[in-house]
């Protein structure tokens, strides 16, 4: 008994120090992105932080670049042009970066993060899924800088022609300008696309366990805890769906609305509208049209996912009917086979005459019970009859009962592609005039 103890033991311990291991990493990447979130006013959960976040806002994303815009142009020159392009297009920046903060904010408050992105410790997943989990939130960041990154090149690239065309008094004046507005889009985009980023997240998150499912159909369970934990999927979809139904549908609202400004200001002008002054719309749509891209993306990713079960699951049905002796066809020939033969036999209504090489085939052949036929029947209406719930319940991300499928996705995108599209065929023009 004493040998036993001590051989059991290391494993235990082996066992509660790779446990703690795994939920320590995942609390390290998970407090670098609470970190970050905080850093940009998402984590509310207070009334300093509320109050911070908020002033922070008003502050770096409203006030700075509007009194930059008042301070930098005249009002009775040519550039009056570009101070009013870029009043409307700071409207629009601040509407989606609002938006974006107010509901991202709200289901931090609400759920936390661990919550709000699944990966809570006590439902059992988080050693399972510790390198996923790690690979996705890196990927959040990764999205982040390979977005953010080529467009705030071309904002810079534009602030800087734009400071060239405006005549300043001395250099540093010009800088100090650049570098508040710049620093004033850089914070207001990255709210934005931090909400659309964090969609796409929690989309990826919840694909770790739908791709999961098909190797749980690899083990012999039975079928009503497969539809068990269907079920738990398709409630954590509903959950995603409910959580950023306002978020999305504003989102879309907000960008289509300001695309169409952008596209009545710059076809209603009689000027000559080029990079210079209404180079900004440009910019603008393009940020706003890969946040609605990255948060299609994730939607459209995960409603896949969740239909492609259906086809697994028949998939599963059809190799585990023909590779296993519950077979009903094989069933239907044993029986007829077996038990009808021998009650023809033995009531002798229908005579049959056998070979020899078919009696001694016959002795070889079990004759099934009536407990074994019950058996077979049951199990292949279990797989059935779970085949058939999947195809009644189709999972996927929704917002207000509108499945975000390919159709509605390939419907979205070519309405904002063709509006940005015309956007940038009115102001990246090179004119002779």
């Amino acid at each position: 008994m004493g040998r036993s103890t001590e051989s059991e033991t290391p494993l235990i311990i082996i066992q509660d120090t790779s446990d703690a291991l795994n939920t320590q990493l995942i609390n390290h990447y998970l407090h670098h992105l609470e970190t970050f979130l905080t850093l940009f006013g998402f984590c509310q959960n207070s009334f300093f932080s509320f109050t911070f976040s908020w002033v922070s806002f008003l502050l770096f994303g409203i006030a700075l670049p509007l009194l930059i815009i008042q301070v930098s142009y005249c009002s009775n020159c040519e550039n009056y042009q570009i101070k009013s392009f870029e009043l409307q297009i700071l409207v629009s920046q601040s509407l989606v970066a609002a938006i974006s903060l107010i509901c991202i904010s709200h289901n931090f408050r609400k759920y936390g993060l661990r919550k709000f992105l699944f990966v809570d410790r006590y439902h059992g997943h988080v050693t399972q899924f510790r390198d996923e989990y790690i690979r996705k939130i890196k990927g959040f960041f990764h999205l982040l800088v390979v977005w953010v990154l080529p467009c705030f090149l071309l904002k810079a690239a534009r602030e800087v022609s734009r400071i060239r065309y405006i005549d300043k008094d001395s250099w540093w004046q010009s800088a100090a300008i650049i570098l508040g507005l710049l620093f004033s889009w850089t914070y207001l985009n990255i709210i934005f696309l931090s909400g659309s980023a964090l969609f796409n997240l929690v989309c990826n998150l919840q694909i770790i366990h739908l791709e999961n499912y098909g190797k749980l159909l690899e083990r012999d369970l039975d079928v009503s805890e497969y539809i068990t934990e269907h079920i738990r999927l398709n409630h954590n979809l509903s959950k995603i769906s409910h959580r950023f139904r306002i978020f999305l549908l504003l989102e879309f609202l907000v960008v289509t609305a300001s695309e169409f400004m952008a596209l009545l200001q710059t076809t209603g002008n009689r000027g000559i509208i080029n990079l210079i002054n209404g180079g900004d719309f440009a910019v603008s749509c393009i940020v706003e049209l890969v946040g609605i891209i990255i948060c299609l993306h994730g939607a459209a990713k995960i409603s896949h996912r969740a239909q492609a079960l259906v086809s697994i699951t028949s998939k599963w049905h059809a190799l585990v009917t023909c590779n296993s002796s519950d077979n009903p066809s094989q069933v239907d020939i044993s029986v007829t086979n077996g038990t009808n033969n021998e009650a023809d036999i033995t009531g002798g209504s229908i005579p049959v005459t056998y070979s020899e090489n078919d009696l001694e085939s016959v002795d070889f052949v079990p004759v099934p019970t009536n407990a074994q036929l019950a058996s077979s029947l049951s199990l292949y209406h279990k797989r059935q009859a779970f085949v058939t719930y999947m195809e009644s319940n189709l999972g996927g991300a929704s917002v207000f009962g509108w499945r975000i499928d390919r159709t509605l996705v390939n419907t979205i995108f070519f309405i904002e592609l063709s509006l940005v599209l015309f956007v940038l065929g009115k102001t990246i023009t090179f004119t002779t005039k």
